[in-house]
Formats: structure tokens, sequence, C-alpha cells
């Protein structure tokens, strides 16, 4: 195993402390787990929280700042978050305007975020959740009752994320992150397995020459292997997935995402392949964005989320954040 760690055990709480020593605009709880902008709670504002295992940086704790979201909580890697963390990350960020929990379509995730709703209720935080479940890949996984939660979760929480910070109520940012949810699809592809600290070796067999069409994000089981596939090949495959599931009526956001071994190189030249193949659709591209945002550690491999965006969509994804993974405006 060559991984630049101490030992399994400590991996996330050495990552947190990492965070911490970087990113002073941050309040970063290594023992509690959780990453707060250091500001919160804000004064009107709705609070935005969400999380996951680890392994999937910089999503969701690369998205803490103004303009996405408020709190994010870190679990083990793979491996969900627990209740109490969502209790406290809900406290700290709860101005008395209320808190929207952001879950990715994951059993645990689920199980976990939705007592930790009931939980911080109890205590007098006005709760909303929304469920992030775009992956067309699959219908159920070994992770998931339904389809899972990927790359469109960037979407969510940075269009709802630039709502709350322009002071829209509960109901309205709920609404957005649901209209956003709705409206978006994504697809994976593995080029080579994923290997987490715990095991120590890759999580799943993936023969050299083939790839996995429609992988998880934790290494499940996609739709079908095949012999590796050319860049061109594997576009208007993902691209014919996507717009036969949901055809888009208008123009879209567009992530190109790697898995988080996949050089910059070669998601460029994929994303121009993508938008080669959307074109060739007829589908019109408002905006881009290219780069690891929700990874696997180290897969090699991308996937494509494709979000249909009218001019108040696109007006919030335009709109200033300030994270360490996503700056823009202002």
């Amino acid at each position: 195993m060559r991984m630049l760690i101490n030992v399994p055990e400590t991996v996330v709480a050495d990552a947190l402390r990492g965070v911490a020593a970087a990113h002073p605009e941050l309040t970063v709880d290594v023992e509690n787990r959780i990453i707060v902008r250091r500001d919160a709670p804000v004064a009107g504002k709705v609070g935005l929280v969400s999380g996951g295992g680890s392994g999937h940086e910089p999503l969701h704790g690369g998205f803490v700042g103004p303009g996405m979201l408020s709190a994010a909580c870190p679990g083990e890697v793979f491996t969900s978050p627990v209740p109490d963390q969502m209790v406290r990350a809900a406290a700290a960020v709860d101005s008395g305007e209320g808190v929207l929990f952001i879950v990715k379509n994951y059993t645990g995730d689920v199980l976990n975020f939705e007592m930790g709703a009931e939980l911080a209720e109890e205590e007098g935080v006005q709760l909303a959740k929304v469920l992030v479940d775009d992956d067309v890949a699959v219908t159920d996984s070994l992770f998931t009752a339904g389809r899972r939660g990927t790359g469109a979760t960037l979407f969510v929480e940075k269009i709802a994320g630039a709502a709350a910070e322009e002071g829209a109520p509960l109901e309205r940012v709920e609404a957005l992150a649901r209209r956003v949810n709705e409206v978006s699809r994504s697809f994976g592809v593995a080029l080579s397995a994923v290997t987490t600290p715990a095991k120590g070796s890759p999580t799943f067999e993936l023969p050299s020459g083939e790839l996995e069409l429609g992988i998880g994000i934790h290494g499940e089981p996609g739709r079908e292997r095949r012999a590796m596939m050319t860049s061109r090949e594997i576009a208007d495959y993902t691209v014919d997935v996507l717009v036969t599931d949901r055809p888009p009526s208008g123009p879209v956001l567009l992530l190109v995402n790697g898995m988080g071994a996949t050089p910059l190189l070669e998601l460029y030249g994929f994303n121009a392949e993508v938008h080669r193949a959307l074109g060739e659709r007829g589908v019109t591209v408002a905006r881009t964005l290219v780069g690891n945002y929700v990874t696997s550690l180290d897969m090699a491999g991308c996937s494509v989320t494709l979000c249909e965006a009218d001019e108040e969509l696109v007006r919030l994804w335009d709109a200033p954040v300030q994270t360490t993974a996503l700056r823009w405006g202002r």
C-alpha cells in the first residue's frame, strides 16, 4: 500500500487537522468532525448542512463557505457521518431562519440525517431535507434504495447556497434544491478500481484493458464492463445515456468530473468530446465546470452531470462563491 498517510485509523482526523491549518476562514472541529464557515451563524440566513463519507473530496468540506454550504459533516472513509455530527452542525449554523440538510441517497446517509434532523428539531431548529438521487446508471445499488446521489450534489449545494446567501427563506431554498435535483442526471465511468486506506488494496477487480460503465462513487458495480474505449466513444455512450433518461428542453449546466486519479489533461480532452456529443444531439451548454470535485479516492475515471438550467438557475450558479474548492465572483 502506497499512501501518504500515517495509519488508516487516523486518516480523516489527520486530514481535518490539515484543513484547519490551511483555512483559517473555516472552523474545524476535529474531535466532533464538523467543518463550519467561521462567520456562522449568519443573521437572517438559512443554514445549509451536508456531509457523507470521506474519500470524495472536495465534496463536502471543500464546499463550505459564502455562497455554498454553511457546514459539512465528514464521516469515516466511505461511511456515513453520525447523527450527533448533524445536530452539532445544525446548531452551529442556525440563525433562527432554519436549516436545510442536503443528503445523498445512500442508506446510511439517509438514516443518519433523518435521525439527526429529528434530534435537531427537538432542540428547536427548524429543519428541511432534500435527497439527491441523480445517478442514472442503476436503479438500486449495494448502498441505496433507488438511484445514487453523485455529481448533482455540487449543483444543489451551489445553487441552494446562492439563494440562501441572498436571504431566501427556507421554503424557497428547499424548493430550489429539489428542483435542481429533479432536472439533473449523472453517469460515471471507472478506468481503475478504488483503494481504501483500511483495505489497502483495490476494493473490486477491474482487469487490465477493461472499464466499468456506470460505476458508483464507492466502487459499486455499474451497468456493464467493456474493453477500453476512446474518449470519444465514452463521451458518446455517456451523453446518450443522460439525454435518453431525461432529454433536456433547454440549456444545461455541465460538470465533467474526475474520479480522483484522472489528470486534467485527460479531463479537458474528454470535456471537448462531451461538448461535441451534446452539440450533435442539439443540447446547448450554458456553463461548464471541469475538475475533480466528487471523487472516489484514487479511482481513475470520470463522470458527467447535466443540469437543465433556466435563467434563474444560471444566475444562481454564477453568483459569488468563496469556498476552498469553488471560488468566483466578488
